[in-house]
């Protein structure tokens, strides 16, 4: 097989990555044009919707993680800034800090929870 070939059948061969559909609660921040989720709980399989009233705690859960949003052109986020919120979206997997691209963002509480 030609090497041409062979490189053409390896890309066709390789599976695509999955990116899942998440729900993460954390603290929305804002550092110059970059938006940041801190104090974040882990990801958890969800949908894209925004959360039923039943998925909404009563105490917000704090985190360790850190997230970079993106996406956040379609999403008021200012009105949500240094807020515990909720944000569903696609979880990009990378190093040092993972991505969320927003679904939706729905306010739990009008502070920051404490880190822990």
């Amino acid at each position: 097989m030609p090497f041409g070939a062979f490189l053409v059948f390896a890309v066709l061969q390789a599976a695509p990555q999955k990116v899942d559909i998440v729900s993460v609660t954390g603290c929305l921040r804002q550092t110059g044009t970059t938006w940041t989720l801190e104090n974040a709980t882990d990801p958890v399989p969800s949908s894209a919707n925004a959360p039923a009233k039943n998925e909404v705690p009563a105490t917000p859960p704090s985190g360790r993680n850190r997230f970079t949003l993106i996406g956040v052109s379609e999403f008021n986020l200012p009105q949500h800034k240094d807020q515990t919120v909720i944000v569903k979206g696609l979880h990009i997997k990378a190093q040092p800090v993972g991505r969320l691209n927003i679904t939706s963002v729905t306010t739990i509480s009008p502070a920051c929870a404490p880190a822990k």
